[in-house]
């Protein structure tokens, strides 16, 4: 079970040259939308879905993977049920990891950083585009509770259906955002004999020192 990442970038992405420290002068954000949107182009599966890594408040570890629902200069943004594990785990240490990894391009993307609930404003904004069923089991799901059956889970979303019919439905008082603001960000390339590219950089004083890092 080993792959040989040989360089081979599908043709709907900009070509595949090794990884420097200059791609990243400007910033780390320039490049990782330019992935992401690669990611997109060569139909990656899930291509905004990161991998969150979290401490409870005894610092155990925890990681889960969760749909990325924004990312800008200012870091990548999630949404959750304020009462779930990684949510309370948020609160307990607001530091967090995110990784997008796109396997078919070799490729990945590591971001870590304080975390910062968003303004209620932002998140309503996101709620907005929400298909009707995702808002409905948002209000449905006490997220990371026990529940004795499926049956009583899928009750919970038809009694949830029930009380707003054909109402918009609001905000739940106990949803929200959750944006990481970057301060260590990895950009991780796939090459031959498992001598990768990567390149690191690090938010010192309000500016980024960019390096090459060892494979």
């Amino acid at each position: 079970m080993r792959v040989d990442y040989t360089p081979a970038t599908p043709v709907t992405v900009s070509p595949d040259v090794d990884l420097k420290p200059e791609d990243v002068a400007d910033g780390w954000f320039p490049l990782a939308r330019r992935w992401l949107a690669d990611a997109v182009s060569a139909g990656a599966p899930e291509p905004n879905a990161i991998v969150l890594g979290t401490v409870d408040e005894h610092g155990h570890p925890a990681t889960r993977t969760v749909l990325c629902k924004g990312i800008d200069a200012d870091g990548v943004t999630f949404f959750t049920n304020y009462g779930s594990d990684k949510a309370r785990h948020l609160d307990a240490v607001p530091y967090a990891s995110a990784t997008f990894v796109w396997l078919p391009l070799h490729r990945q993307l590591g971001i870590r950083g304080q975390v910062t609930r968003i303004p209620a404003e932002e998140t309503e904004t996101y709620w907005r585009t929400r298909p009707r069923g995702s808002q409905l089991g948002a209000w449905a799901s006490h997220q990371s509770q026990p529940v004795a059956s499926r049956a009583d889970l899928d009750h919970a979303l038809v009694e949830a259906g029930e009380r707003f019919g054909v109402d918009d439905i609001p905000v739940p008082p106990f949803w929200g955002g959750f944006r990481i603001s970057p301060e260590f960000v990895e950009f991780w390339q796939g090459r031959p004999n498992r001598m990768h590219n990567r390149v690191r950089s690090r938010l010192v004083d309000g500016r980024w020192h960019t390096q090459r890092l060892q494979p």
